[in-house]
């Protein structure tokens, strides 16, 4: 009976997709009446702004809605919040730090900032002090708010602003925290300048050193706010997929097997499989040539079309774990195809090996099995052979992926003070 009970549960979970309508999770009215609006403006032009309460003491908040665009130049509408100091700002501005959040969903319900008062330092739903089922709130936004400076947190585009959210494509993704600064930094009643440190975790990390690249998005002119000057960038366990992906081979067979061998190495566990197929859902709204079904099979891609746009990751990997068990890796082709199309999209979609227009700082545990360390290594070598300033520090003690953000916390407040006050930044490269 065992062996028949996930399948058995599988049958009664398609019965119902089958006969039920489904629609765009409900979100509130602010997020409801941005989802209509036309994608018209400048790049980090604000298009709606509404005044929230906030618990950060001598602080003032506002969600807000502006321009971005994706890794493909399509304009999107993003949605986020922006913190700023109550109180006469200096001559030259507040400066501006811009926080990317780590993964919460693929659903238009899956903002962080439609939570109720999202405002507040971050809040971790995994750790036992969690008191949500997701992560919303910005870390360290109490001291940053002592310190003067305006913070902006962005949603990313489709979670909150209509469009379909692209998961894992840290281009579209850090192009959408670049704009949130250029939003912070035309909104008058913040006081923000033009200084600007990109910081963010997990996901958010990803988009942070992707950011950190994007040399020529940055300089474009035109846009709500520009010549932005970025100070630094700081990223918390990010990931960067294309640095552990090989050059793609030139024919689609040595493709199928790479392509297939990547697959497998990315969900050994339900949890880890309902990221990979919302970033395969993801990478499909990004590159129009690709299908779900190239990797997925027909149940399995009906099954994450519908759970993608409906739900955040969370409820995600529960449903695929009440409904196929053990044997949720059936979903999965036993051979993928238009390979090819897929390892380049995911190399297109990931960091650029371009040098970063500022140092990088990232902070890592030796017990992250999310963003495995590899990845920003391998990032770091590649980075300094290139003439960048990237440094990895370690932290004390045995941290995993969840408790990253909050051990570190004290230790990127010192560096970005010192980026802001101008000092001296050693380079960060081992030295050989």
């Amino acid at each position: 009976m065992k062996n028949y009970f996930p399948v058995f549960l599988a049958s009664i979970f398609l019965g119902i997709l089958s006969t039920a309508v489904f629609a765009d999770p409900p979100v509130s009215d602010f997020y409801q009446s941005v989802s209509k609006l036309e994608i018209n403006g400048k790049l980090g032009q604000i298009i709606k702004q509404e005044r929230i309460q906030t618990s950060v003491k001598g602080a003032q908040a506002w969600k807000i809605a502006y321009i971005s665009s994706d890794v493909a130049g399509r304009k999107t509408i993003v949605t986020g919040l922006i913190v700023a100091p109550i109180g006469q700002p200096p001559q030259e501005g507040r400066p501006i730090l811009a926080w990317a959040h780590g993964t919460t969903g693929s659903a238009q319900n899956c903002g962080p900032s439609q939570i109720i008062n999202p405002a507040s330092p971050l809040n971790e739903y995994f750790l036992m002090s969690g008191n949500s089922w997701t992560d919303y709130g910005i870390p360290n936004v109490e001291e940053f708010i002592k310190e003067g400076y305006v913070v902006v947190a962005t949603d990313y585009q489709g979670q909150g602003g209509g469009g379909r959210h692209q998961y894992a494509i840290a281009g579209t993704n850090g192009r959408d925290a670049i704009n949130s600064a250029r939003a912070a930094s035309s909104m008058r009643e913040v006081g923000a300048g033009k200084k600007t440190i990109i910081y963010g975790w997990s996901q958010g990390g990803g988009a942070t050193i992707a950011a950190a690249s994007m040399i020529d998005y940055q300089a474009q002119q035109g846009t709500a706010a520009d010549n932005l000057q970025y100070l630094g960038f700081v990223g918390l366990a990010p990931d960067d997929i294309a640095i552990v992906l090989p050059k793609p081979p030139s024919d689609e067979a040595s493709a199928n097997k790479l392509l297939n061998e990547f697959t497998q190495a990315n969900v050994p566990n339900v949890f880890l499989f309902a990221h990979y197929v919302m970033a395969l859902w993801g990478s499909e709204a990004a590159f129009p040539n690709l299908k779900l079904t190239d990797i997925l099979t027909d149940e399995g891609a009906k099954v994450v079309d519908q759970l993608a746009g409906n739900k955040c990751v969370h409820v995600m990997a529960d449903s695929f774990n009440y409904a196929y068990g053990d044997q949720y890796k059936s979903l999965i082709k036993p051979q993928p195809r238009n390979s090819l199309a897929w390892l380049n999209a995911f190399i297109d979609g990931s960091v650029k090996p371009v040098k970063p227009v500022a140092p990088v700082v990232i902070y890592w545990g030796t017990k992250d099995t999310a963003v495995p360390p590899i990845q920003h290594e391998l990032y770091q070598k590649q980075m300094c052979s290139r003439g960048a300033n990237v440094q990895r520090i370690q932290l004390p003690g045995e941290q995993t992926h969840f408790t990253t953000p909050g051990v570190s916390a004290p230790m990127y407040l010192s560096w970005v003070k010192e980026r802001v006050a101008g000092k001296p930044l050693a380079n960060g490269c081992p030295q050989n």
